[in-house]
């Protein structure tokens, strides 16, 4: 397999199959296929669109390729809020504890700003004690005592087993 003909199935209007898109994914991630052609994938990619299966075996490989936060031995159901970001990043800090206040245990891992309004993670820093670097046991242990945890990336995830 070669990342061109991936790129070229997807600049022609071909579906991807499950074996391309893990494929890309890691050698992306190994750095054996350079930005550049990770590029002209995501050009094709806005070009084209992707299907439903696509876009699921992309979001698959995409978690495959890092480690796994295993929730599962502290709450039997957890979820996260996702966005895009926007001026002023204010979801997370209503939707999170609105959920959780509901019963529905909230564990998520937030960013730093990438520009000048500053990302969720730098405006829970502004809070006097507020702490957004944990481990992956204080993590854990705050989702299984309250159900909501707001942090930055985990130091120390152990990694995957399948």
């Amino acid at each position: 397999m070669r990342a061109v003909d991936i790129i070229i199935n997807k600049r022609e209007g071909r579906e991807l199959t499950k074996d391309e898109i893990v494929y890309f994914v890691n050698g992306f991630t190994d750095g054996s296929i350079p930005d550049y052609q990770a590029a002209s994938w995501c050009m094709a990619v806005c070009l084209n669109g992707m299907t439903p299966q696509e876009t699921t075996d992309l979001t698959m490989a995409m978690v495959a390729s890092g480690d796994v936060l295993d929730l599962s031995t502290v709450v039997p159901i957890a979820v996260d809020k996702h966005s895009s970001g926007g001026v002023g990043d204010k979801t997370t800090l209503v939707v999170e504890p609105m959920v959780a206040a509901c019963g529905l245990p909230v564990g998520k891992m937030s960013g730093r700003g990438l520009g000048f309004t500053g990302g969720t993670l730098d405006k829970m820093e502004s809070i006097p004690g507020f702490q957004v670097d944990l481990t992956t046991e204080e993590f854990l242990n705050q989702l299984d005592k309250i159900g909501l945890v707001l942090a930055g990336p985990l130091v120390h995830v152990p990694a995957r087993t399948t």
